[in-house]
């Protein structure tokens, strides 16, 4: 009898002590900060013919 009740409490023991995750959802929302920086240019090469165009029809464009 003795060595059944040590059983019984020695096993409730053990299950008390198995590990457990928990995954929860932070209370705050997560931020990410980003800093970019973002360059481009464009670049248009024309010939002689549509330079003196453009010079010349300034309401093209």
């Amino acid at each position: 009898m003795k060595i059944l009740l040590a059983a019984l409490t020695s096993s409730f023991m053990l299950v008390g002590c198995t590990p457990r995750i928990e995954v929860a959802a932070p209370k705050e929302p997560i931020t990410i900060n980003m800093n970019v920086k973002i360059e481009h240019e464009i670049i248009i090469k024309a010939d002689k013919d549509v330079e003196e165009l453009l010079e010349t029809r300034s309401d093209l464009f």
